[in-house]
């Protein structure tokens, strides 16, 4: 099944994906709007021919862009990405929500299986290892910069 990428206006993605869902037309599959992607909007339909029609009547809707895709070239859009990608062992990170919002810590140990992430506060007298969440963390430097 083909997929068409649908080029919106910016912020209205998900605007645009949910007009074209309620359209309710046989033709049309699925809709995708990821966060990662600004701006478009993916369509999974029997023809661009269709999705033309429906655009028609959907504001904030530009065009399609020219050409097809294939399921598998959107897949990656369809898992999340866990929020502790991107962090390693020693990075200094900032915690941004909990309790100790605000503090600098290092980071000890990386759980990906349970998006967690193992710290050391820097300012604690003794040093106390504190487990959280990774989206309550900011990465400030990273020894593999």
């Amino acid at each position: 099944m083909p997929v068409y990428a649908v080029k919106t206006t910016a912020s209205q993605e998900r605007t645009v994906a949910d007009m074209i869902v309620n359209r309710e037309q046989p033709e049309i599959h699925a809709v995708l709007a990821p966060d990662s992607l600004t701006s478009y909007v993916m369509v999974e339909a029997d023809d661009h021919a269709i999705i033309e029609r429906v655009l028609d009547e959907i504001p904030h809707a530009r065009s399609i862009v020219p050409g097809q895709s294939s399921l598998a070239e959107v897949e990656h859009f369809l898992s999340p990405k866990p929020d502790v990608e991107g962090i390693a062992e020693g990075d200094i990170i900032e915690l941004i929500a909990g309790p100790f919002k605000g503090e600098k810590a290092q980071v000890q140990r990386i759980d990906e299986g349970k998006d967690q992430v193992t710290v050391e506060l820097y300012e604690a007298t003794v040093p106390i290892p504190v487990t959280v969440r990774g989206d309550q963390i900011r990465v400030l430097d990273s020894e593999e910069r």
